[in-house]
């Protein structure tokens, strides 16, 4: 201080030879840390000023519990005990740590001249779900959500049912590549990896109500079985099953595909529907064919007892991967059952079924009708732009993670 007046600056070249002499770790003229610098020139102001002694800087006598504990840290902005005419730069920064067994209490004060405090991450990421409604003027929407890195996928029904106004246990999610269903969501699976491996989409079951006989049966001309169908052998086929009883009524997650191999593709919206246990094959190929009516390029008429397409059970097995037509009654077979039992907790039972079309009957009925076109409500771009901007906090912020409980 006495090395220039006291209303002027010193000259860098001068400030550097200064502090050269007190310090090797910063002379000659390569670049040096500036956190270090600052550091270093606290320290030896705080010394200069008048730092207290060892035996003032002494820990207060910690009081050990029982072993293990919670620990609280807390920054006390004291001077630490000196002087009464020596003013102090250090600060005093408590740790307190309690027993949860005795309760017994320890506090530690130790002096520091900075903190190097973390920042708090977000704790939340973008996610799209597409709703697929019975409301006729919402059929079909995808929403943005913020949900929880941490999470279950029983917040994210609870998030899906309150944008579609509906009940959360009529909420069913599963994931839908471009070439089909891929799994369902328990409420137990961790949110992390939810929507990552396919899009997303929340199903929302039909009413349980009874609805009138299916209309006649469309057909392909020449009633000729697609080729490659593969046929449940005859001693697994649910005729030999109707023990288990064919009331009642099931839900079914279908999809339409077109190809095969690495040709197989998507095509039209995803649809759910409920249907009798114990209908014929016919009667099931009528049912989808109906949920299909908005897409058909024209009236498909009832031309014999042919098969349209193929039904596969998404994620079943080799020897039970696909109904027959031959089968009188295919939603009773046991395969149908596995699949029900295996569809988790969460949302009500249903079964995913993979509708297979040759690439001819596919361009002749639908033409060449890609994916379902999807409305994106404000909330997709709201979330994406929310998260793509970089994550702001407060020092205040910084400081309520620092001090935050934690077991030890």
């Amino acid at each position: 201080r006495a090395a220039w007046p006291e209303a002027q600056h010193p000259p860098a070249c001068l400030l550097q030879n200064i502090v050269s002499k007190h310090s090797s770790q910063f002379r000659g003229n390569a670049q040096h840390d500036a956190l270090e610098f600052l550091l270093w020139l606290l320290d030896r102001m705080h010394e200069d000023l008048g730092a207290a002694s060892p035996a003032q800087q002494a820990r207060v006598p910690e009081e050990v519990g029982c072993g293990t504990g919670g620990r609280a840290v807390q920054p006390q902005w004291r001077p630490v005990p000196r002087a009464v005419t020596c003013p102090a730069l250090a600060m005093s920064h408590r740790s307190s740590l309690t027993c949860p067994h005795c309760l017994k209490q320890s506090n530690t004060f130790d002096p520091f001249l900075c903190i190097s405090l973390p920042i708090p991450l977000r704790q939340t990421r973008a996610l799209n779900v597409t709703l697929v409604l019975q409301c006729e003027r919402r059929r079909f929407v995808r929403v943005g959500l913020a949900v929880p890195l941490l999470g279950t996928v029983a917040e994210l029904r609870e998030m899906v049912a309150r944008e579609g106004r509906i009940p959360p246990e009529q909420v069913i999610l599963a994931e839908v590549s471009p070439r089909g269903f891929l799994r369902s969501l328990g409420d137990t699976e961790e949110l992390g990896a939810a929507g990552e491996g396919a899009p997303l989409y929340a199903f929302q079951p039909p009413p349980a109500r009874r609805t009138g006989c299916p209309r006649s049966l469309p057909a392909s001309p020449g009633g000729t079985q697609p080729e490659g169908q593969r046929l449940l052998p005859a001693a697994a086929r649910s005729s030999d099953c109707l023990h288990r009883g064919a009331s009642g009524r099931i839900l079914l997650l279908l999809c339409n595909t077109v190809g095969a191999g690495t040709q197989l593709a998507r095509f039209g919206p995803p649809l759910v529907l409920r249907e009798e246990r114990g209908v014929s094959w016919e009667q099931l190929q009528q049912s989808i064919l109906a949920q299909l009516q908005a897409l058909l390029r024209g009236e498909v008429r009832a031309q014999g007892t042919g098969t349209l397409f193929r039904i596969r059970l998404a994620g079943g097995s080799a020897p039970c991967a696909y109904l027959s037509p031959q089968d009188p009654r295919p939603l009773c077979h046991p395969a149908i059952d596995r699949a029900l039992q295996l569809s988790g907790a969460g949302g009500p039972p249903h079964v995913k079924l993979t509708v297979e079309w040759d690439t001819s009957t596919k361009e002749r009925l639908f033409g060449n009708i890609q994916e379902e076109v999807v409305q994106d409500a404000e909330s997709v771009r709201l979330q994406q732009q929310a998260h793509r901007q970089q994550h702001s906090c407060t020092l205040d912020e910084c400081f309520q993670l620092y001090t935050k409980e934690e077991q030890v």
